[in-house]
């Protein structure tokens, strides 16, 4: 089983929100952390902010056990106590771990399983860790006791070896140290740390991996850390992505969620965003300056300066510059939607065409729909949405206003400047405008009018 830390203050973070909270790679820290505990039966303590963190997991198949005061790691292990009765052994870690990778935690817990250790610690080696407990050996290299910094003794500061907050234990020696742990240090708190101490000093064997991968295991306290965590997931998911076969011109300015899915020889242009569950094609151009939220995205699709949030987008579109594509947007394959044009909850049938300051929402666009510039279907009478529907092949003209609910048919025209609120039959022309009068030397009339009054 696994022991997930969640119920800290997180003072460092300086946030309304506590560090397990704060995303990382597009995910919540300690969803990262859970997922990292795949098949270990994870419980996660919580304490404040305990409901968010609960929705934060509804996905999850977790256990909570709270933690009312927030009263150190070791106390916050022992509201785990019961919830883990009958495991061998346990795996304890922080909820802010969002780089640690399920292959670190399998190698850490197969050493533990394959030794005689009551516990089994994750360290890393560096040359200065600052914020972590060290880990301190003795002459022959045997792990005496893990020191938390704010206890640290000048020595102890310079160990190079440090503590990841990631160690497997045997659960009966866990918890049978745990209950010896007082509050005698700097912070008057139950160190979860202080076990190990006890561990090794009742003659029972302390194991250390010291993985070159440490890194995995940094947790997220402050503002710094965060960033560093996004770098490091921001590089893993750029390595599949060039292992896959994408082009990512300027990988700095180049945000990539993991859990987006692109296909190859799709080309990433700079200052560019795929956020959420995404699935982009092969042969694609996205961006630059192009943010794509939770879409599917067929293949040969171009996207330019243009935002696709919640939309599925057919082969061969193309996308913007300054176009949007609001959540519920269906395109078929070959649509182009151009400047400043804007599509929300509609679909849009194959060969379609808004080129220029259209707002198409809450409709049904046929194939070959010519959609000229200024076009407008106007979905909201101040209460309720209605949907617009227009044919196959049919023609609107700029500056025309679709008064909904209201359906084109097959072919059918409407002219420039008109507001149509009948429908128009297929193969008919709709025009909804006044009839053009002209006064004929009006404006000179006016100039003169003008002179006489100044």
């Amino acid at each position: 089983m696994a022991v997930v830390l969640a119920a800290g203050l997180s003072k460092r973070m300086r946030s309304d929100t506590i560090k397990v909270l704060h995303r990382v790679g597009g995910r919540e820290s300690v969803a990262r952390v859970v997922d990292a505990c795949h098949g270990l039966a994870p419980v996660v303590v919580v304490g404040h902010q305990g409901e968010r963190v609960r929705g934060a997991l509804a996905h999850a198949e977790v256990t909570f056990v709270e933690q009312a005061e927030p009263r150190g790691t070791g106390d916050a292990v022992l509201r785990a106590e019961a919830a883990t009765a009958g495991a061998a052994n346990i795996l304890v870690l922080y909820g802010d771990g969002a780089v640690l990778t399920r292959e670190l935690i399998a190698e850490l817990v197969r050493r533990h399983h394959a030794g005689a250790a009551a516990a089994t610690l994750l360290t890393g080696e560096m040359d200065d860790p600052a914020g972590y407990g060290r880990v301190v050996r003795d002459p022959g290299g045997r792990v005496l006791a893990i020191v938390e910094e704010a206890d640290c003794t000048p020595e102890q500061r310079r160990i190079r070896e440090w503590y990841t907050g990631v160690a497997c234990y045997r659960r009966s020696d866990l918890f049978e140290a745990l209950h010896q742990v007082g509050t005698a240090n700097a912070k008057g708190e139950v160190y979860l740390t202080d076990a190990v101490g006890i561990l090794a000093r009742t003659g029972h064997q302390v194991d250390a991996f010291c993985s070159a991968r440490a890194e995995e295991a940094i947790g997220v306290d402050d503002r710094a850390d965060l960033a560093e965590a996004e770098r490091i997931i921001r590089g893993r998911v750029l390595a599949r992505l060039f292992e896959a076969g994408v082009t990512v011109r300027d990988p700095a300015t180049t945000y990539v969620d993991e859990r987006a899915e692109i296909g190859q020889d799709t080309v990433l242009e700079p200052m560019t965003i795929i956020e959420g569950p995404c699935r982009i094609g092969r042969r694609c151009v996205i961006g630059p300056g192009s943010h794509v939220v939770a879409s599917q995205v067929a293949d040969d699709v171009r996207v330019t300066h243009a935002v696709v949030e919640e939309s599925r987008v057919g082969e061969g579109c193309v996308i913007g510059p300054f176009a949007h594509l609001r959540p519920g947007t269906v395109l078929g394959h070959d649509v182009e939607v151009g400047n400043f044009a804007e599509i929300k909850n509609s679909t849009v049938g194959a060969g379609s065409k808004a080129h220029h300051h259209s707002y198409i929402g809450d409709a049904d666009l046929g194939a070959r729909v010519n959609v000229g510039a200024g076009v407008i279907t106007v979905n909201y009478d101040g209460r309720s949405k209605h949907r617009t529907t227009v044919a196959d092949d049919a023609f609107l003209g700029c500056n025309v206003n679709l008064i909904a609910p209201i359906e084109v048919g097959d072919g059918a025209y409407v002219a420039a400047g008109s507001t149509v609120n009948q429908p128009v039959p297929a193969g008919s022309l709709a025009i909804a405008r006044e009839r053009q009068s002209n006064k004929l030397e009006w404006a000179a009339r006016r100039a003169a009018q003008h002179d006489e009054k100044g």
